[in-house]
């Protein structure tokens, strides 16, 4: 007994396919879901064995979208379908992959991850945390550390572009996909590229080089392992504006804070290769003691002052009598009124200013 078929594009394929034995036909049932074996697959179509009279089709709808996937589906494999209709006009049962779509994405992910295989992705806009690409609708990024080096200065360049890629990371439950541009090229194992961020010591000193900046820091490559070095560890001052501490392309020394294995990446600093000019702050600035500084920021409730590089105290509102004639920029001397080790905070008096029951 052979299968009764409609006679898709591939002759070749469904010629073969008629000629084979069957064994006796299930009832298909609507909503009944089975695994199925592709028997034939093309841009536009796609013919599956689920045990009926006759083989089953792929819905209209979904045929549309099946090209996306032709270089992950081949004949001969098992995939998991819904029936959606027993029985076509032409006497076809009629299939849906929904599931496949909405999961089966992902098992070829982590198939591939685990082969060290690559796949082809879709590039789309540069972001913070990397360039954005599209795999059969999973939204990953390649950081900037993965991209060839040809496109780090400038990553838009490759966006729209379709290009090979290797899976990093992957994980359905937190939606997250983490490929490389650079490993494809480099053939690098996943193995090397761990052993590289194992290589890594937390508390260790270490060149990097800069690839670039943002508002929330500075991005950094450490042997191959990207880090990120956070505005509020780029100085013991309050920095602004990261890039006016750095230059992309230029070579660093950063200290090792953090390793994040889940994210294969580094927190970085360097403010702490040099020494914390809090440290020993009471002994250094008594209350006793006449001191300089300069008035660095206004805001509402006073007036900062630095009285060194990382070592800023607060005039406060209250302790003016609003006809000092304070700016920003004027040097004044000021006595330490008291200072708060854990919050690192100063409060300062001016000499003028009667000093606190408390303070004497």
């Amino acid at each position: 007994m052979t299968k009764k078929a409609h006679t898709p594009s591939n002759q070749s394929v469904m010629a073969q396919l008629l000629a084979q034995p069957s064994a006796k036909p299930v009832s298909l049932q609507k909503n009944t879901e089975l695994d199925a074996s592709i028997v034939a697959i093309s841009k536009n179509s796609a013919w599956f064995d689920v045990g009926g009279k006759a083989l089953a089709v792929l819905g209209n709808r979904e045929a549309k979208d099946i090209s996306t996937y032709l270089p992950y589906l081949k004949p001969g494999e098992k995939i998991h379908v819904r029936i959606i209709s027993p029985e076509n006009r032409d006497g076809h049962p009629v299939v849906s992959l929904s599931r496949f779509f909405d999961t089966g994405k992902w098992k070829i992910l982590n198939d591939k991850k685990s082969a060290e295989e690559a796949i082809e992705v879709v590039c789309g806009e540069y972001g913070k945390g990397g360039l954005f690409v599209d795999f059969m609708g999973v939204r990953g990024v390649i950081p900037k550390i993965q991209l060839l080096p040809e496109f780090m200065d400038n990553p838009e360049r490759l966006s729209g572009q379709k290009i090979k890629v290797r899976v990093l990371e992957v994980d359905e439950l937190k939606n997250r996909l983490v490929v490389s541009q650079k490993a494809v090229i480099s053939g690098m194992s996943n193995q090397d590229i761990l052993k590289q961020f194992d290589d890594i010591e937390v508390g260790g000193t270490y060149d990097a080089r800069v690839l670039g900046t943002s508002e929330f820091g500075v991005f950094c490559e450490v042997g191959g392992v990207e880090g990120l070095i956070h505005i509020s560890e780029i100085s013991w001052e309050k920095v602004v504006d990261a890039a006016s501490f750095v230059t992309p392309g230029k070579t660093i020394k950063v200290f090792v804070v953090e390793k994040n294995r889940n994210d294969m990446k580094l927190n970085l600093s360097l403010k702490r290769l040099t020494p914390d000019p809090w440290s020993e702050i009471e002994q250094r600035y008594p209350k006793d003691k006449l001191l300089e500084g300069e008035i660095v920021r206004q805001e509402r409730y006073g007036f900062f002052v630095r009285l060194a590089p990382g070592v800023e105290g607060l005039i406060h509102v209250s302790k003016l009598r609003g006809s000092e004639g304070l700016g920003v920029g004027q040097k004044v001397q000021v006595y330490v009124e008291r200072i708060n080790t854990i919050e690192r905070r100063m409060s300062l008096v001016l000499p003028e200013t009667q000093k606190p029951v408390l303070y004497r």
